[in-house]
């Protein structure tokens, strides 16, 4: 009687564990439980709060024209009285960046464009094409290369930011400015603001378009 006890305790605990295993095969089969890969998973929230409109400004400008622009900067910073190995820093970054140049069509005057009575024949005046700003693309720009003295590592490790490239960027941007300087990019814009006026204003029924550059 005892032995027959036995037999359908063990029969149960059996079937028990049956029933549970086949719980867990049928939940993980079916992709009700998270798998070892999904314990480990990150989610991504983003928290960030609505853009502030901060300003509003009106825009007449034309731009004709855009650069775009690498320069490879090598900046060093040297310790008077201190060898490179104690202070000192140099940086090898290359900077990417754009520049459009534009002509502001805002600044027509009444005097500067003059059309004949037939209509037929358009005479303007515009302000010299200027540059922008330039832009620095993050996303191509980047360090090659930092050294550091021992000193400036130590202060790294108490810094908000240790791997501050602003000093570079802002050269990097200078530079930048400069060669669009040289580019001949601004003649480019007022070619193409030339040739954008002259299609337009041959669509509306003028035969003759005849446009000048020249700051007041």
């Amino acid at each position: 009687m005892t032995s027959g006890k036995r037999v359908t305790w063990w029969a149960r605990v059996a079937g028990a564990a049956l029933l549970v295993f086949a719980a867990l095969f049928a939940v993980t089969r079916f992709d009700l439980l998270p798998g070892p890969g999904d314990l480990f998973a990150e989610d991504t929230h983003d928290r960030s709060g609505p853009a502030l409109l901060k300003s509003l400004q009106d825009i007449s400008r034309y731009d004709a024209a855009s650069g775009n622009f690498q320069v490879v900067v090598d900046l060093e910073k040297d310790a008077r009285l201190l060898p490179d190995a104690i202070r000192g820093t140099r940086t090898l970054y290359v900077g990417a960046g754009t520049v459009d140049a534009y002509v502001d069509l805002g600044k027509i005057g009444k005097d500067d464009v003059v059309v004949n009575d037939d209509r037929t024949v358009a005479s303007l005046k515009l302000p010299h094409a200027r540059l922008g700003k330039p832009a620095l693309d993050a996303d191509r720009s980047y360090a090659v290369s930092k050294q550091r003295g021992l000193l400036d590592r130590l202060g790294d490790l108490f810094s908000d930011n240790p791997n501050g490239e602003r000093a570079v960027q802002r050269l990097a941007v200078r530079h930048i400015a400069d060669a669009a300087e040289e580019s001949g990019l601004t003649a480019r814009a007022e070619k193409n603001t030339t040739s954008m006026l002259d299609g337009l204003l041959r669509s509306l029924g003028f035969e003759e378009v005849k446009v000048t550059y020249g700051d007041a």
